[in-house]
C-alpha cells in the first residue's frame, strides 16, 4: 500500500491543532488517569481515540517513586507481549486485573510503577498504564517508561496481553491496537511504517513473539489505511 502523498507531516500536523490545544483543559484523577469523557478524538478529520479506561477506573496503586514527564514527543510505538497465559476471560474485570498484576510485577521488579504506557487485554480493552500517560498523550509530550532499556525516553510502550510465541492475538486485540496505533500516530504525527516496531527491534529479547512479530507489517498496513 502507498501513502497519499498529499499527506504529508505539516497537513497531518494541521489536523492536530485542537489536540495541542488540550492540554489546558485537562483534568487528572486522583490516579493520574483523564476522566473518562475526556477520552475523544482531537479532530473530526484524526483518527478517533480509542476508549482508553484510566487507571483510577483499574484501581491503580500511587507510584513508589519519581515519574519523569518529559517535555518532547516519542518517535516510535514498541509492540510487546506480557508472556503471561493466552486466558479466554475476555471481560473488563479480567482486563483490569491484568492492570493491576503489570504494576504489581512492574514495582515488585524495583520500578516506581507500571513500565508501559498503555496495555490491551486479550478482549480488546485499552487501559492507561503508566502514571501520567494519558495526560502526556494529550499534551503531545512523553512520560518515560521502563519498557524498553535503553530507548525509554524517545519510545511509548504498549503491552498487549498473552504469549505469541506460536499463537497470534485474538481479533479484538488486534483490532484495539490498530484503533491504538492509529490514534498515537494521529497526535505524535507519526508514520506507521517507520514508527511501529517490535521491542525485540530494539533489545535481545523473545518480545513480542515470533507469530506477533511477524504481523507487524499487517499492523502498519491497517494503521496506515486508517489513517
Amino acid at each position: 500500500m502507498t501513502l497519499d502523498p498529499t499527506s504529508t507531516p505539516a497537513s497531518r500536523r494541521r489536523l492536530l491543532t485542537n489536540a495541542a490545544g488540550l492540554a489546558g483543559g485537562l483534568l487528572v484523577g486522583a490516579a493520574g488517569g483523564l476522566t473518562a469523557d475526556l477520552i475523544r478524538p482531537a479532530t473530526a478529520e484524526a483518527a478517533p481515540a480509542p476508549r482508553v479506561y484510566t487507571r483510577a477506573e483499574w484501581g491503580a496503586r500511587r507510584p513508589t517513586g519519581t515519574i519523569v514527564y518529559l517535555d518532547r514527543q516519542p518517535d516510535h510505538i514498541v509492540i510487546h507481549h506480557t508472556a503471561s497465559a493466552n486466558v479466554t476471560d475476555y471481560s473488563l474485570n479480567a482486563a483490569f486485573a491484568l492492570s493491576r498484576w503489570i504494576q504489581d510485577l512492574h514495582i515488585s521488579n524495583g520500578w516506581s510503577d507500571s513500565g508501559q504506557q498503555l496495555t490491551i487485554s486479550r478482549g480488546g480493552y485499552v487501559m492507561e498504564g503508566r502514571y501520567l500517560s494519558l495526560r502526556a498523550i494529550y499534551e503531545r509530550q512523553h512520560v518515560r517508561g521502563a519498557q524498553t532499556a535503553n530507548h525509554n525516553d524517545h519510545t511509548i510502550g504498549i503491552e498487549n496481553e498473552g504469549t505469541y510465541i506460536s499463537e497470534t492475538p485474538p481479533a479484538a486485540l488486534l483490532n484495539s491496537l490498530v484503533a491504538t496505533c492509529a490514534w498515537l500516530c494521529t497526535v505524535y504525527d507519526l508514520d506507521p511504517y517507520e514508527a511501529i516496531v517490535g521491542h525485540r527491534d530494539y533489545v535481545a529479547t523473545q518480545c513480542p513473539g515470533d507469530a506477533f512479530y511477524a504481523l507487524l507489517p499487517e499492523l502498519r498496513n491497517r494503521v496506515a489505511r486508517a489513517l
